[in-house]
């Protein structure tokens, strides 16, 4: 007995605290009312009135579709004899996450706005009364109605002053025609499994990205409310590639919803017929999640990771060499070369981004799918080469120098132009995340990351000038200059080899003998240089130089005709060549299929393919799992390879893929790639 009366004395002490929690979650989460526009109406006239919602904070309501669930609003007039109505007119609205779902609904007080008309013979005043009914959610889901009257005067229209700004805020929320043509496609793209693309044809698009761009469908069905809407830039506009919904056919009607980087959004009243669709690069999945300060991360790492990829480390050898013949003296041309690397990136950037915009399907390295490009590349490298074995010297012992045939900071300067050209054809880790997401962005900001790119290059030299006592950690000047300066001409040998190489795979053998012939005049007009710079014959000396030089540079053009010719299609002893059709073909069969994207000049590929891909446990593991092995060489220019780089956020290569059978995505491999991370992407 004594514990019944102690729990009802408990009951009864805590009946003033619940009540009133009970009493509030028994409110209406939505407050209505209807507003006039005017005052009064005339006979035969119309006027707008608005259903006020007042939504408590945290919850929402629903636009007419709902997205993935809840109810839109709805109105039943009740209206004197004559009276007419018209529908709602509904404000744009937000995409509202809710676990795994995506509803479309409004927050805080939307306005819904309804046209009503009097007959002719109306006489007033009169009262309008409409029952308004809505789902209201948060975690949970409430249903609600009203029933809401107006009385309004009949007479002249007298516009209502006090709420005049409300009604200009509410038509701003409306959606107006569509000023772009838009069409969309349907199909299996990359590794984005089946996409449905939107494309609006807007040039204006094209070059001043908005900030965000969002579909959502007047209907059920069309897309996956919940799937993220990736955006991609065409030449001449935009394109949203969407997951398609099950009820995709005829038009698709919506909303098109632009957010521009000043904040400001307009809504969009689209309808879409199938059609073409114009390419477009998009952000892959890898990139698709980065900010633009992440990808600044990534780049600075990346480009601090490039300095000791095997293309570089000579130059930043040479260089280290010139600090040791200065000392702290050197400092400035730490900075110098910093500069000219920077500087370089972001010139190779500006002319990517250009070149993108123009229509051209570009990327990292694109320089050298051109072979006039390799044999120039290949002629300076040689030049350099030649230089550090003595056979000719311009000033003192610096790279820059003997490469710009000028000293102190302008050579440094150019040392790290050097430096950048011969990065070219590498690829570091975060690099690839970084730069595809720098080709979705607008020019100013795509170039910041290839600047960030470039500081991350930078950044040893730029400590040696802010720090000037980690100068010491170079050893001394002395006699070990000249034979260290002299070994480093072997790798330039070998970069200018491997270039020769590279150019017999994208204008053939004849192309070998050209610039065999002129690395020959190269050399010959920088001995006769040499020797007679100080002699009596050194007018003789130069003219005969010149024309040496004239000759060879003859010859180079001849690769003009080589390269018109039609590249042969790459083979490898790994695989066969990749074709889009051949990936599709070998996908809906269910075998699994690797996807090794390379070109010949880039060497992290050819260290890839030599240390991993060719071990015995790697080939047997593609052997016993009877995985197809499709070798997609961008060696050349190949818009098939170009666009599958595109679909998996790539600007460049290497890009490792692997499908698993009748998966809708692939595994996108590491770019340095080891023989246990492949072994575990293939599943063991």
């Amino acid at each position: 007995m004594k514990r019944i009366l102690f729990l009802l004395i408990v009951l009864l002490a805590a009946t003033p605290v619940v009540t009133p929690a009970w009493a509030q979650d028994a409110q209406p989460k939505v407050h209505a009312r209807l507003v006039a526009e005017d005052k009064a109406i005339a006979p035969g006239g119309t006027i707008t009135v608005a259903l006020e919602e007042k939504i408590a904070p945290g919850w929402h309501t629903y636009w007419k579709n709902p997205g993935d669930a809840g109810a839109p609003t709805d109105i039943q007039w009740t209206l004197p004899p004559g009276w007419k109505a018209g529908a709602i007119e509904w404000p744009r609205p937000k995409r509202l996450p809710v676990g795994p779902l995506m509803d479309y609904g409004y927050e805080g007080t939307p306005w819904l706005l309804t046209t009503l008309t009097a007959p002719a013979d109306a006489k007033g005043p009169v009262t309008l009364s409409a029952h308004a009914s809505w789902l209201v959610c948060q975690q949970i889901c409430v249903p609600e109605d009203a029933v809401l009257t107006l009385n309004l005067a009949v007479g002249a229209q007298i516009p209502d002053a006090a709420v005049a700004n409300d009604f200009a805020a509410a038509r701003a929320l409306l959606p107006v025609a569509s000023p772009w043509k838009l069409t969309y496609s349907m199909g299996s793209v990359g590794a984005q499994g089946n996409t449905l693309d939107i494309y609006v044809a807007a040039p204006a698009l094209a070059t001043t990205h908005p900030k965000t761009a969002d579909f959502l469908p007047a209907t059920s069905g069309i897309i996956k409310n919940a799937e993220p809407q990736v955006v991609g830039y065409a030449k001449d506009g935009l394109v949203l590639r969407l997951a398609p919904g099950a009820n995709v056919k005829g038009a698709l009607t919506g909303l098109l919803v632009l957010t521009s980087t000043d904040g400001s959004t307009q809504a969009l009243d689209v309808s879409v017929p199938q059609g073409p669709v114009s390419p477009a690069e998009f952000s892959g999945s890898d990139s698709g999640d980065l900010s633009l300060w992440l990808a600044l991360v990534f780049a600075f790492v990346g480009g601090l990771i490039l300095n000791i990829m095997p293309c570089v480390l000579p130059i930043l050898a040479m260089k280290a060499l010139s600090l040791a013949t200065h000392g702290k003296e050197g400092r400035g041309e730490s900075f110098a070369y910093a500069i000219g690397a920077v500087v370089s990136f972001a010139v190779l950037g500006v002319a990517i981004v250009l070149l993108r915009q123009g229509g051209q399907s570009v990327g990292w390295g694109f320089q050298l799918q051109s072979p006039i490009a390799v044999a120039g590349f290949a002629l300076l490298v040689f030049a350099v080469a030649l230089n550090l074995s003595g056979l000719f010297e311009v000033g003192s012992i610096t790279a820059g120098e003997g490469l710009t045939q000028k000293s102190g900071f302008t050579g440094a300067f150019f040392t790290g132009v050097l430096a950048v050209a011969v990065a070219a054809p590498c690829t570091a880790p975060f690099m690839a995340a970084a730069l595809g997401f720098a080709l979705t962005l607008s020019a100013p900001l795509a170039l910041l990351v290839f600047v960030s790119l470039g500081l991350g290059f930078a950044l040893p030299f730029l400590l040696l000038g802010v720090w000037p006592r980690a100068l010491a950690f170079i050893p001394r000047p002395g006699p070990w200059m000249l034979t260290f300066k002299q070994f480093l001409a072997f790798p330039m040998y070998a970069a200018a080899a491997w270039l020769v190489w590279v150019l017999a795979q994208e204008a053939g053998p004849r192309s070998v003998a050209i610039i065999l012939a002129a690395f020959i005049a190269l050399a010959l007009a920088a001995w006769l240089w040499s020797v007679t710079r100080n002699g009596s014959g050194r007018i003789a000396g130069v003219a005969a130089a010149l024309i040496v030089l004239l000759g060879g540079l003859y010859g180079v053009s001849l690769l003009r005709d080589a390269s018109a010719s039609t590249p042969s299609v790459a083979t490898s002893k790994l695989g066969e060549p990749y074709t889009a059709a051949k990936l599709a073909s070998l996908r809906a069969s269910g075998r699994p299929v690797f996807v090794d994207a390379t070109a010949a000049w880039c060497i992290t590929c050819l260290v890839n393919e030599d240390a991993v891909l060719s071990r015995p446990s790697v080939k047997g593991a593609f052997a016993g799992k009877n995985i197809a092995y499709l070798v997609a060489d961008w060696t050349n220019q190949n818009p098939e390879i170009t666009q599958l780089l595109k679909d998996n956020g790539r600007s460049g290569v290497p890009l490792y893929l692997y499908y698993a059978p009748h998966a809708t995505t692939p595994v996108i491999l590491p770019q340095i790639l080891t023989e246990s991370g492949v072994l575990g992407a293939l599943g063991g």
